[in-house]
């Protein structure tokens, strides 16, 4: 089933404006697909640590934990997060622990649907404020000749 979720960026040591998309992703994919799809999205370069984890805020002491380095994070599908989020718990994405990049993810109303086979997946929607840079300043095409 496709699920249409929300990532909002809640703060960045390089985070100057909102940023926020919508996109459809496939409910049976893991925690590291997940991963995988913001990094897409946001265009980040996937050279850091991550966790997920639920919550009641951003910042709660309290909180289910779902780290890169443990199997959790392979073993837990979309479908099995979302059932988590339950009352007023919200489901958190932590990025690069120096310069702790989060966001939080949230589901649409709108009932899963039937995978399209003929489409890749994650599918943005809708894109709204200006998309953080990693690495300001940061020419790709420098060398050190």
């Amino acid at each position: 089933m496709i699920q249409i979720l929300k990532v909002k960026l809640l703060s960045g040591i390089h985070a100057r404006e909102d940023w926020e998309c919508t996109f459809e992703v496939p409910t049976d994919w893991d925690l590291v697909d997940l991963h995988l799809s913001i990094q897409k999205l946001v265009d980040f370069d996937n050279d850091h640590l991550f966790e997920f984890y639920i919550g009641n805020t951003e910042l709660s002491h309290e909180r289910q934990l779902f780290m890169c380095d443990e199997d959790s994070i392979e073993d837990t599908s979309i479908a099995e997060i979302l059932e988590l989020m339950k009352g007023k718990k919200k489901l958190f994405y932590m990025f690069d622990y120096g310069d702790s990049w989060r966001f939080q993810i949230s589901k649409s109303r709108k009932k899963p649907y039937a995978v399209d086979p003929n489409v890749e997946y994650p599918v943005m929607l809708t894109e709204t404020g200006t998309k953080p840079e990693q690495y300001p300043g940061w020419d790709d095409d420098w060398d050190d000749d």
